[in-house]
């Protein structure tokens, strides 16, 4: 599959908000969001490990004052940033799905996997 456009690489700021698409995952309709951190993109499905239920505070908001840690609004899980490894709290070592991810021309680019795939409406949320 080739890649998608997901945003411009000003729509992310470093620790900030992210930015939410949709996606297809094992056939199931659900967000996933693209943070920059450490000046990178990184891509996850928004959805707990714990319990499949969407993460963010408040829309596209999911990372502590620190910038570098993902917590789940709902049952305070906590995932690395950079590469969505559990931390601590009711994740119990579960990672996050990681989506594959690059930036180009001041693009972010998603590009779709096996399990993570594109929905017939498209990936606007």
């Amino acid at each position: 599959m080739s890649e998608i456009k997901v945003c411009n690489s000003e729509d992310l700021q470093e620790g900030g908000m992210a930015y939410r698409f949709n996606v297809l995952y094992n056939g199931e309709s659900t967000s996933a969001f693209v943070v920059r951190v450490d000046n990178e993109v990184r891509s996850f499905l928004n959805r707990c490990s714990h319990v499949p239920v969407e993460m963010d505070w408040n829309y596209g908001e999911f990372l502590d004052d620190s910038g570098r840690v993902i917590v789940c609004a709902t049952h305070g899980a906590n995932y690395d940033a950079t590469d969505g490894q559990c931390l601590g709290g009711p994740c119990a070592g579960s990672p996050l799905v990681r989506l594959h991810v690059s930036e180009r021309a001041g693009e972010v680019f998603w590009k779709p996997a096996d399990l993570v795939t594109v929905p017939p409406e498209g990936i606007e949320d």
